[in-house]
């Protein structure tokens, strides 16, 4: 398992036959941690899957091989979000399993268990690994499960949490892409039809040609057409709807940093949100200022969602975001839901009665200007994260580009921290070939500067 399940190429190696091999393991997972009820019975669990190829396939054969076991399993009849079956493993089943590669390229499919509304921990993957071929796949003839379309359950539960009213009251347009993921039209479940422009919301499983990861680099449609149409907010869904980007009515991306400090914000003074901020180690400095200014607890974690989850699972959690578009806060689902971000974006602009440039501009006054930038590199063949952190921090002069290096970090890949909160990450993805460098300062250029360095240093490393 990676960051978030288990990703692999389809016919490579997330293959039928791999799948049955996990589906088994699984299996022998829940026969063996599951809570009996007082009837003796094991809970019940939920299969889910995307509109990935062949998704639909992979997910009804977990699902025979989980009834062959004797568990009690329903799959879904409709392609859903990864954030239904995290809903619905917090309410109606113990455990979800989706089958879906989230961001990751067309050629992909993948798995990710869900557990009490979040990621599974990194404990329970590598149980489940520990279960891999123990038992040869049991897999009978005949045994079909259950299906069902349950995402009402889960646009309840998103209602339940958003300002409705609030939300009725906002007259905009608004445009989003959904990437031909598995979330289309759940927005629209929440605006007036008329109000929203949809792109890419057909089912198309090789997405276009392109990858659903909302990224700046793969929004310029979104852009444009938030211009064309004076739209008061972009937004843009990955695959299996979780991550989730934003656009401003100038056409400008919102990085993840920005987005976080607004909400994060306002969930504080508007909201009295109590408790720590959580994020991943590959996010930037005005979390940490937000924290600073109300004597917050502040914590980083290693990249992945899964590990914000656990924590929130753990402590008394205000707010948590990862930097691929995840964000969550206290009161909702401890996991990646890019509706509910959305909805709270739009709730916030609607009760000021701000623009969203407006919104960031405000934060950007407060905690200072943040320039966020990622760039992703091939990797010449797989390497040690920690070794590589560990030989790369050796390599560090005092100074980089005229800043002292104040603090390193190695926990998950070598984040060099600056006087003045600047950072520089490099790391190894942990579902793709590829190595990650993250930068942040308070300008364009600087960043720049900071992801060329980066990308000189870890030479060795790139194809």
């Amino acid at each position: 398992f990676g960051t978030d399940g288990w990703r692999g190429v389809i016919a490579w190696d997330f293959t039928f036959e791999n799948v049955r091999r996990m589906a088994q393991a699984l299996a022998d997972y829940i026969n063996e941690n599951a809570p009996s009820g007082e009837d003796g019975k094991l809970p019940k669990i939920f299969v889910g899957y995307d509109r990935r190829f062949m998704s639909d396939l992979f997910a009804a054969d977990i699902a025979s091989i989980f009834r062959s076991n004797k568990i009690d399993v329903t799959l879904s009849s409709c392609p859903i979000s990864t954030p239904v079956a995290a809903c619905l493993s917090l309410s109606k089943f113990w455990m979800s399993i989706m089958v879906t590669a989230s961001h990751n390229p067309a050629h992909y499919n993948g798995i990710k268990i869900k557990l009490a509304g979040g990621s599974a921990s990194s404990r329970v993957t590598k149980e489940v690994e520990e279960f891999m071929d123990q038992n040869s796949v049991l897999f009978l003839y005949g045994q079909k499960a259950e299906q069902k379309d349950l995402t009402d359950v889960y646009f309840k539960y998103v209602a339940a949490h958003v300002n409705a009213k609030k939300l009725k009251a906002f007259k905009s347009k608004v445009v989003i892409d959904y990437m031909y993921g598995s979330a289309a039209g759940y927005l629209e479940k929440f605006l007036p039809a008329k109000q929203v422009t949809a792109l890419h919301s057909e089912h198309e499983p090789t997405f276009g040609g392109g990858q659903p990861e909302p990224v700046e680099k793969n929004l310029a449609l979104l852009k444009k057409t938030v211009l064309e149409k004076k739209a008061a907010l972009g937004v843009a869904f990955d695959g299996d709807g979780d991550r989730v980007a934003l656009v401003d009515e100038k056409g400008a991306y919102l990085t993840p940093c920005v987005i976080a400090a607004v909400l994060c914000h306002y969930l504080i003074k508007h909201k009295k949100l109590k408790g720590k901020i959580v994020q991943t180690v590959s996010m930037g400095y005005l979390l940490k200022r937000i924290a600073r200014k109300y004597e917050m607890l502040f914590e980083e974690v290693g990249v992945g969602f899964k590990n914000v989850a656990e924590r929130m699972n753990l402590d008394d959690v205000a707010f948590g975001v990862e930097e691929s578009g995840g964000f969550a806060w206290k009161g909702n689902l401890p996991d990646r839901d890019g509706l509910t971000v959305a909805l709270a974006f739009l709730d916030i602009m609607a009760s000021t009665g701000k623009k969203a440039s407006e919104l960031c501009a405000e934060v950007a006054q407060e905690y200072g200007a943040s320039v966020y930038m990622r760039r992703d590199l091939p990797l010449s063949k797989p390497v040690d994260k920690a070794v590589m952190a560990e030989k790369l921090r050796k390599k560090l002069p005092k100074k980089v580009n005229g800043r002292r290096v104040a603090e390193t970090l190695t926990f998950d890949g070598l984040k060099i921290i600056f006087e003045n909160d600047e950072w520089l990450l490099l790391r190894p993805s942990g579902t793709e070939p590829l190595l990650r460098i993250y930068a942040e300062s308070a300008v364009k250029k600087d960043t720049q500067a900071l992801l060329d360095f980066g990308e000189k240093l870890a030479a060795p490393y790139q194809k």
